[in-house]
């Protein structure tokens, strides 16, 4: 009788040595997600990306793409984004060459690099409803005037200028 309690509890006791973890001094968090691959938050981290370099290098916004994004000087631009979306891959760099080309200069520009669940530490996503990546928005003077969600409807610039 106590061979066939001691066998199990041996057992037992072996796999949490072979495991090589001490679950006791590591507490459970689970208000936030873990944060997945560091993502960058500057222009130039993202650009050093050879994912994000290559569609930006390959990208030619048109004159009338480039004409409309002066509609955005004075205003804020907000890019939640995921280094592990390609969606995100294609239209932020698109975003940042088409500000470059048209000499546009925001108010500010601020990437905010989320993980795969769309969140991020700031708690920045619940305030603008995030649901997907990428999601651009312009702010004036702390007013959403246009968001664009994933993928242009009509064109980047339109999308984001309403014009």
């Amino acid at each position: 009788m106590k061979v066939q309690f001691i066998a199990p509890l041996l057992l037992v006791l072996s796999g949490c040595v072979i495991s090589g973890q001490d679950t006791a001094s590591q507490p459970l968090n689970t208000s936030t997600p873990p944060v997945e691959n560091p993502a960058p938050t500057s222009r130039s981290e993202l650009l050093a990306d050879p994912d994000f370099r290559a569609e930006y290098q390959a990208y030619t916004p048109s004159r009338d793409e480039l004409r409309k994004m002066a509609a955005l000087r004075g205003k804020g631009v907000l890019v939640f984004y995921g280094s592990w979306c390609h969606d995100s891959k294609r239209e932020v760099p698109r975003l940042l060459k088409l500000l470059d080309e048209s000499q546009v200069n925001p108010a500010w520009l601020q990437l905010v690099p989320v993980d795969r669940n769309k969140q991020e530490p700031t708690g920045l996503y619940k305030q603008y409803k995030l649901r997907y990546t990428p999601t651009i928005i312009v702010l004036d003077q702390g007013v959403e005037t246009h968001r664009m969600v994933e993928r242009p409807k009509r064109s980047m610039a339109s999308d984001l200028t309403g014009l």
